[in-house]
């Protein structure tokens, strides 16, 4: 990729695509094309289409979805699949129409089964059942992973898929409706705090075990994949034995009792910590295998403690 390349950030908005906005800026990439929602309906074939003709981006970070934890997967899965499917297939097809040379999905560690060995490698994908809480928006994903490694294999595009685990920081959502564990914990331990309440209820037990990596991590993944050369990329994502995506992630995971703990304490909460072991776990471990990712030349460089006070710094300048 070069300085003056056009490069499309698909959901430059939400966190993930925003700190690959970040990431390509501090890298001195100026060429930036990004829409907002209002501005391009990306469910919308007709809309992506006419808008990939006009501007017609060398490169694509395609980083829009429909996402949030276990109580919004339950209560909207229709929406979930349906708007995934939508998303990724129209911007890959019409990437292929307007001639994009490189195309880099973000699809979610929740592709993997249930009970996947653990750490994860990525021709785990597809060889066990996966978690029933979140299986319309795991399926919408891989088919995303399969759509590029079949445009791929018909048109020799170099179209494909990094995974990542879960990933916070700046812009995440910290809806308590519909986010993930780390910003719904960090939410929920501030407003304990700041309104003195002396007990925060967290949902299940507390015993399983989750990988955590900061955005802007991610997204330096990903500026780094994308620069790989035409060498390096087919020879680790299109090779005939191999696999067309790659683990992000830093190969370390936590309890969750353990990160509640490690929030409360950065906030300042000193009251109870209660769990409800009522409420579902999900899966029991998440934990990815990045070795291929380690072989490609890149590291994450944000510790999880570092990160979490970045976060909640961040919080407190948005909403504090």
């Amino acid at each position: 990729m070069n300085k003056q390349a056009k490069i499309y950030i698909a959901g430059h908005q939400g966190m993930v695509g925003s700190a690959i906005v970040r990431q390509l800026q501090a890298a001195g990439f100026s060429n930036l094309v990004v829409r907002t929602r209002a501005e391009l309906n990306l469910v919308d074939q007709a809309a992506v289409d006419a808008f990939m003709q006009q501007e017609r981006p060398a490169f694509v970070f395609l980083a829009a979805a429909r996402v949030g934890g276990i109580l919004a997967n339950n209560s909207y899965p229709a929406d979930f699949i349906y708007q995934n499917l939508m998303i990724q297939t129209n911007l890959v097809h019409s990437a292929l129409q307007a001639g994009v040379e490189r195309l880099l999905f973000l699809g979610s560690s929740c592709i993997y089964p249930k009970f996947a060995p653990q750490p994860m490698t990525e021709d785990a994908l597809l060889t066990g059942l996966l978690e029933p809480t979140n299986e319309p928006y795991a399926i919408a994903k891989i088919a995303g992973i399969k759509l590029c490694e079949a445009y791929h294999r018909q048109h020799g595009v170099r179209y494909f898929s990094a995974m990542p685990t879960n990933l916070y920081g700046p812009n995440d959502n910290f809806d308590l409706q519909s986010s993930h564990v780390l910003p719904a914990l960090l939410r929920k331990f501030h407003e304990a705090k700041i309104n003195g309440i002396g007990k925060v209820e967290v949902w299940g037990s507390g015993r399983p075990r989750r990988e955590f990596l900061h955005v802007d991590d991610a997204a330096a993944a990903c500026l780094h994949l994308m620069q790989l050369s035409d060498a390096e990329l087919d020879a680790a994502f299109f090779q005939p034995e191999g696999t067309s995506l790659v683990n992000v992630g830093c190969g370390e995971d936590v309890a969750i009792g353990e990160l509640t703990e490690l929030i409360g304490a950065v906030v300042g909460f000193a009251g109870e910590i209660v769990y409800d072991a009522d409420k579902p776990d999900g899966t029991p471990r998440k934990l990815l295998d990045v070795s291929k990712l380690r072989s490609l030349g890149w590291e994450p460089s944000i510790g999880l403690r570092e990160g979490v006070e970045a976060t909640y710094r961040w919080y407190l300048e948005q909403f504090g």
